[in-house]
């Protein structure tokens, strides 16, 4: 488990923290004319694109959900909280190849890296998800208090990114097709994720085999809150949440265990 000591350690690093994050922004855009104005440019093209295409190009709909933008705010709720977890997941398997000098070089909390991670990603997301909220209160869809249920959501969600992200990072410094496999799975776990199509078109066979993926009771429970105003299934989500505890705690004993070694091998 993470000691008392390590979160002192890490909070001490707290500008490290901060200025990571705010430079990592400043490299994204350096010598665009727009700047960090892309970062708003890009989620509301998006946004723009799945209300127009589907709501009213193709007319898609949800079965048993009424209004002309449901499939659209089912989409992005997927999409922009998919985003979160694939960004932490993908940037947490290099961080420690991607800061090897550090490592190597510098003393300094290891565990801030992948705060930094989480900092950068949940920033990127708050922008995004801010122009979500925007579009629902515009075409007078948004859900009311049920969007409290959100950050317990969000946490739990963002505890299994870690945990996993972590996880795959140690082993991508032995072994670096760890990488490689995790943009892959990511593809495939995307589409396996009741994310682009609702959950109820699936046949009834293959339901209880998607129960065992932990990102399909947590996109249930966004749209959920999203697209009919109601709470998520908390008793799945405990289950989700457990497992991501449990992941979280091993991935940095993973990580503590094999330090020394990740920097020798790096």
């Amino acid at each position: 488990m993470i000691s008392t000591a390590s979160l002192k350690a890490a909070w001490s690093f707290r500008g490290f923290v901060f200025g990571s994050v705010r430079r990592d922004y400043q490299l994204r855009y350096r010598g665009t004319m727009l700047g960090i104005a892309w970062t708003v440019l890009q989620p509301l093209a998006m946004i723009l694109i799945y209300t127009l295409v589907f709501s009213h190009l193709m007319k898609s709909r949800l079965p048993g959900v009424e209004g002309d933008f449901a499939y659209s705010i089912h989409l992005c709720a997927g999409v922009i909280t998919w985003g979160l977890f694939a960004e932490i997941l993908q940037r947490s398997q290099s961080v420690f190849l991607d800061n090897a000098n550090l490592l190597k070089k510098l003393s300094f909390p290891r565990l801030t890296l992948p705060v930094i991670v989480v900092a950068t990603a949940l920033l990127n997301f708050s922008i995004v998800f801010g122009l979500f909220l925007a579009f629902l209160l515009i075409t007078g869809n948004f859900p009311g208090l049920s969007i409290l249920a959100m950050i317990p959501l969000l946490a739990v969600q963002v505890l299994f990114a870690i945990g996993l992200g972590i996880t795959l990072g140690v082993l991508n410094v032995f072994f670096r097709d760890a990488g490689q496999l995790s943009g892959l799975l990511l593809q495939f776990w995307f589409w396996a994720t009741p994310i682009v199509y609702p959950a109820s078109i699936l046949p009834e066979w293959l339901r209880p085999w998607m129960t065992l993926n932990p990102m399909y009771h947590l996109m249930l429970g966004y749209q959920n809150i999203f697209v009919t105003g109601q709470l998520p299934d908390w008793r799945n989500l405990a289950l989700v949440a457990l497992v991501s505890a449990g992941l979280a705690m091993y991935a940095v004993n993973l990580f503590r265990r094999h330090s020394g070694e990740m920097v020798d091998e790096l």
